[in-house]
């Protein structure tokens, strides 16, 4: 379902505020890099990228015209200068071959149509010996924040998960198409962290109500059955506010290769 600037307030950056800093350490990034983020949304990895990489640079690229008009507006605001964004889909945008030294995507590769084509059309942006490090979700089942929302809506224990946000929560068919698509020395490494929905039940349900998922849930219940499933959500919610927020728990796997 899943899927800010003020960290007070409910947003996609404050949700992974747990999970952001296992990838950014993980995302290691030296200071002549070229940076290559997927899916970066409104930016907050790019600019980290390339606060990271004065001698080199980010370009951040994502399909949601607003998310990279908002980037923009960001990073004109506050830098950093060598930061850049694109409205592009990155299974077929034709990347300037072996352009970037890291290849970097929070969450944003499990959205690809043909992934096989996206991550080969990915490998060529890279240069030999080039890094990817990638976070992706684990499979539904393994997500509290999926199955416990699901049920609150529906009133019944949700049928597995098919949402393309879990597509690549098998570790061997996304080794498969790593591998297929010219990636070496794949790796996955399980991230237990749990995230954050607001501070307080109304603004966590407001942020809730905003996912895709839940609307279109919410739009097969019809009227009626949809009030009474979204008292229950208010009611999980409320089960899973601690002095600091809503929090739900999660599992990704942090993913890295080489070129």
């Amino acid at each position: 379902m899943s899927h800010g600037e003020d960290e007070h307030a409910p947003g996609y950056d404050a949700e992974l505020r747990r999970l952001d800093p296992v990838f950014r350490r993980a995302c290691d990034v030296r200071a002549s890099d070229r940076v290559l983020d997927v899916g970066c949304g409104t930016g907050s990895t790019t600019r980290a990228a390339a606060h990271a990489a004065p001698e080199g640079g980010a370009l951040g690229v994502d399909v949601s015209a607003s998310a990279v008009e908002r980037a923009r507006a960001v990073a004109a605001a506050r830098g950093p200068r060598n930061v850049t964004f694109e409205c592009v889909d990155a299974q077929v945008h034709p990347f300037a071959p072996e352009g970037a030294d890291l290849l970097i995507s929070r969450f944003g590769t499990m959205f690809f149509t043909d992934p096989g084509a996206a991550f080969g059309n990915l490998a060529r942006a890279l240069c030999p010996d080039g890094r990817l490090v990638m976070l992706v979700w684990q499979s539904a089942d393994r997500n509290e924040w999926d199955v416990a929302l699901r049920e609150a809506l529906s009133g019944a224990t949700p049928a597995a998960g098919v949402s393309p946000a879990f597509s690549l929560g098998d570790p061997a068919r996304t080794a498969d198409l790593l591998g297929s698509a010219g990636f070496v020395d794949v790796d996955h490494a399980e991230v237990h962290e749990p995230v954050w929905y607001g501070p307080d039940v109304a603004s966590a349900e407001a942020w809730v109500r905003g996912f895709t998922s839940t609307r279109e849930l919410v739009e097969q219940l019809g009227p009626e059955a949809a009030e009474r499933g979204l008292a229950r959500l208010r009611e999980t919610l409320e089960e899973h506010l601690h002095d600091d927020g809503v929090w739900f728990d999660s599992r990704a796997w942090l993913v890295t290769a080489r070129r």
